[in-house]
């Protein structure tokens, strides 16, 4: 099992003797599954070789402004908003100070201070830097301001002495990393989501469809895996592989998701409906092969039954999510949605001109009865954890009424 699919670490290596560790680091986030890009500091390249880490990762190494700049001077914010998390590790005395204090002295704090992103740091010192006051209150600080540290360990250090301030060994920084994609906001909650576009039949060969990739879909199943629910995914036909722990179902029609969703929706505690479930359908699908014909052919079409509406109208409804995909007006349509449909919550966005769907960055607002939160535009793989926190808080506020 890959705990760390498709994650993309942003890894900071500073000045210590412990940058030997982040080599290994680097394999192991890798064989986890993860993608990995470095930024050293101009310190850290006197203790290992910036060509040692892009073996190791496959991309090239960052850490002059130059190696981030894309001809505009806007390369690092493109870098800082790409991780999913920055870890720093190892975390140098003077590192934590400078981040304590905000700066932005060199490309490795410019992009901690310009990421949206989980920052976390992996402490490596001498016993006694790591006792001062100074450096316990800068970490005091920094935990303040939401960054995770993890570490440091006890034992011989590369000065001679022993105690507190060793880097964590590259197995356990691995542990804790992955850990911080564990929200457990929705531990315990029985998810059913339905993901993809729906093929609806015109004849043996054509059929009508949309632009849906179902990678929202997907990342949504991966998030709420890492938030602790217990996930089912009802999938139109999509190229894209089963996130781990997700028992997956797959339909073709409006009319087989619908039938899939009503049978396993019992017993569910949240129900995402990110599909984009066709509205019609053929009338009189063919079961032959349609000719050709010199003249136009009138293709009459039906509506197919409304999911999301047949969900939120059972007795016992489960928690209800759902999409709106709109042109303009978004807002509106939305919130119309919302009430005209009986959701909790509603996720709209922008589609059309590269925006949407068959993309792999996406903003999104998302909007309940009494309020709204815009998430900027991001890949969808975080977009979708930051939407499971979000749905995970106003499921739990719920239960607890």
């Amino acid at each position: 099992m890959m705990e760390l699919s498709n994650k993309r670490v942003l890894l900071g290596v500073s000045g210590s003797i412990a940058a030997y560790k982040s080599a290994e680091l680097v394999r192991l986030l890798r064989k986890q599954g993860a993608e990995v890009r470095v930024v050293m500091t101009s310190t850290a390249t006197e203790f290992i070789q910036p060509l040692t880490f892009q073996a190791l990762s496959g991309n090239i190494v960052y850490s002059a402004w130059d190696d981030a700049d894309r001809g505009d001077g806007m390369g690092h914010i493109e870098l800082a908003r790409w991780a999913d998390v920055i870890v720093v590790a190892p975390a140098s005395a003077d590192l934590l100070a400078r981040l304590r204090q905000g700066m932005a002295n060199d490309l490795l704090t410019t992009l901690c201070l310009a990421s949206a992103s989980t920052i976390a740091v992996a402490p490596a010192m001498n016993r006694l830097m790591w006792d001062n006051a100074a450096t316990k209150e800068n970490l005091a600080v920094l935990k303040q301001r939401g960054i995770h540290v993890l570490g440091p360990g006890a034992g011989g250090q590369a000065c001679g002495e022993v105690g507190l301030g060793r880097m964590l060994e590259p197995e356990q920084l691995v542990q804790g990393i992955s850990g911080l994609f564990s929200s457990g906001i929705l531990s315990g909650a029985k998810l059913l989501l339905t993901a993809g576009p729906t093929r609806e039949p015109i004849d043996a060969m054509r059929f009508l469809s949309n632009r849906s990739s179902g990678k929202m879909g997907y990342a949504l199943a991966q998030a709420a895996i890492e938030a602790g629910a217990d996930v089912t995914l009802v999938s139109g036909p999509v190229a894209l592989a089963t996130p781990d722990r997700v028992k997956r179902l797959d339909v073709n029609s409006a009319d087989e998701m619908y039938e899939a969703v009503m049978s396993e929706v019992a017993g569910s505690d949240v129900f995402i409906c990110a599909a984009a479930v066709a509205d019609y359908k053929p009338a009189n699908p063919s079961k032959e092969k349609v000719k050709r014909k010199d003249n136009n052919v009138d293709l009459a079409l039906t509506q197919n039954r409304d999911i999301v509406a047949s969900v939120t109208a059972l007795p016992d409804k489960p928690f209800t999510v759902g999409f709106a995909a709109e042109t303009s007006d978004i807002e509106a349509h939305a919130r119309a949605k919302l009430k005209r449909k009986g959701l909790d919550l509603i996720a709209a966005n922008q589609v059309g001109d590269g925006q949407g769907a068959e993309v792999d960055e996406n903003a999104m607002t998302l909007y309940w009865a009494d309020g709204s939160q815009h998430l900027e535009k991001t890949s969808k793989a975080k977009l979708a954890r930051q939407m499971v926190t979000i749905i995970g808080e106003h499921y739990r506020a719920t239960t607890r009424t």
